[in-house]
């Protein structure tokens, strides 16, 4: 009995390991630099290793914790180089006050990337207000799912003070089923048409979040790359829940992928 327990067991983690979806996070066109305390040249910013309120290490753990496993693209995305991956998220595209020489999001990606939504992937795309995110090139890419990021400022918040004024209250939503106040500050919206279709809106009635079918695959747009470290409950008053929201939208993305090595 004890023998067949542990075959169960192993044949069990071994399912569960060949079936987790592979979540992999842009590091091509978003590849911000600083220079540290002593002089160096480093990247930073959006990094799934990275702890301080600037990294993604926090949204990292929930995808590992819903079961998916975390990978990194550092370069152009092709076909072929994303065809194990399930989900590809694309955060904040620089410009040029953040990367000396941006990687701008050009017609060959698109179609690459196009290819790879189409035949089931799942794409995330995280944008930011108009002044600290590349949207022209963005939004030629979000332009092939029926989207677009507006040129303007949402839930403008001054300070820590009026944290309010970046307050969304999800009621009955299908993707935020477990969070009721969310923090997004300085968003741009987004205009949808055809199958794209408003996931989120505003207390202005702009929508701050969308989603679009396309092909076999998904795409979800944000006017905001809230899901970083600072803003998962890192530094919110305590009924903030974008907590609960990044884990929501996690199951979200994880529930919609189909494409699990489709082309191996």
């Amino acid at each position: 009995m004890k023998a067949l327990s542990l075959i169960g067991l192993i044949i069990i983690t071994y399912f569960n390991t060949a079936h987790a979806q592979v979540v992999t996070l842009d590091y091509y066109f978003n590849h911000e630099v600083h220079k540290t305390s002593s002089g160096k040249i480093e990247r930073y910013h959006y990094m799934w290793n990275d702890s301080a309120n600037t990294g993604f290490s926090k949204l990292g753990k929930i995808f590992r914790k819903n079961g998916a496993q975390l990978d990194t693209l550092a370069t152009a995305p092709t076909v072929n180089k994303l065809k194990k991956s399930d989900i590809y998220i694309i955060v904040d595209p620089d410009t040029k006050k953040e990367s000396p020489n941006p990687n701008y999001i050009e017609q060959k990606d698109i179609t690459e990337i196009a290819k790879w939504v189409h035949s089931g992937g799942v794409l995330l795309m995280l944008a930011n207000d108009s002044a600290n995110v590349e949207l022209p090139h963005f939004n030629n890419l979000a332009a092939v799912f029926g989207m677009h990021f507006n040129d303007d400022l949402q839930n403008h918040v001054i300070d820590d003070k009026h944290f309010e004024d970046g307050a969304v209250y999800p009621v009955n939503n299908p993707i935020l089923k477990t969070a009721h106040k969310i923090f997004l500050k300085d968003v741009c919206s987004i205009s949808t048409l055809n199958n794209a279709m408003p996931a989120l809106k505003n207390k202005n009635g702009a929508t701050i979040i969308a989603i679009a079918k396309y092909g076999k695959g998904m795409v979800m747009a944000v006017g905001d790359p809230w899901v970083y470290n600072e803003y998962v409950n890192g530094r919110l008053p305590a009924d903030y829940e974008n907590d609960k929201a990044a884990d929501d939208v996690v199951k979200w993305l994880i529930s919609n992928t189909q494409l699990k090595h489709k082309y191996n």
